[in-house]
């Protein structure tokens, strides 16, 4: 039960990182590569049938993709929404 509340925890700060680029608050690169591999491990529960970890996985691609430019608006919006939303359900 903590687990999912862990797991819960980092969605909600990968989306807090996907509006920091979207309002352009730099944020260490470090952060993003830590939230990057974090989604990323976290998107490798979809072999176990988990077919959420999809969003796991492309906001990891995304968010590893913001180092180097700004990704489209409406990516991030909804790759920063769903996350949000993940992450509020995990602590129902």
């Amino acid at each position: 039960m903590v687990l999912v509340k862990i797991l819960g925890l980092i969605d909600l700060f990968a989306s807090l990182a996907f509006l920091s680029i979207i309002f352009s608050i730099g944020l260490p690169i470090q952060v993003i590569l830590f939230l990057g591999a974090t989604l990323f491990v976290k998107g490798l529960f979809i072999l176990t049938g988990d077919l959420l970890s999809v969003i796991d996985l492309l906001s990891a691609v995304v968010l590893l993709i913001s180092i180097f430019f700004t990704p489209a608006l409406f990516f991030l919006w909804t790759l920063s929404l769903l996350l949000m939303s993940k992450g509020a359900a995990s602590f129902l």
